[in-house]
């Protein structure tokens, strides 16, 4: 049987409360398990004590029985140093795709013609008094 330490679901909509569970990888989310482990209450401050709450003998058994951790669960699991960190990828999801960053080059190029060609248009007029003032010395 495949093991998991995973959160299943509970509390309302939108407040969430999860509990901390050893279950079965093929039952659902929030369906049968078969040890509470511990809760975590994401509606809590980071700093507070009670945001994440794990019995860690309980957890170590079953780590010890072959037990996989979930993502958010290994992260609590290393907080409380019982797991070394892993090293995650780290997803670009922030950087904008390639047709978004060719219209992003593309304005700016545009934007630069535009204020090359503003100087442009100021620069002879501001040379202009000048040209006259030479003009009228000769």
């Amino acid at each position: 049987m495949a093991m998991k330490i995973r959160l299943a679901r509970g509390g309302s909509k939108k407040r969430p409360f999860y509990r901390v569970v050893a279950a079965d990888s093929r039952m659902a989310r929030d369906g049968r398990f078969i040890e509470k482990l511990g809760t975590y209450n994401p509606l809590l401050p980071k700093d507070s004590e009670e945001r994440v709450k794990l019995d860690m003998e309980r957890v170590q058994y079953w780590l010890g029985e072959g037990a996989q951790p979930t993502d958010r669960v290994s992260r609590f699991l290393e907080a409380a140093g019982v797991l070394e960190k892993k090293e995650r990828a780290n997803m670009k999801k922030a950087v904008p795709g390639k047709k978004a960053q060719e219209r992003a080059e593309e304005k700016a190029a545009k934007a630069a013609a535009a204020a090359e060609a503003a100087e442009a248009a100021n620069a002879p007029a501001e040379e202009a008094p000048a040209e006259e003032a030479a003009a009228a010395e000769e």
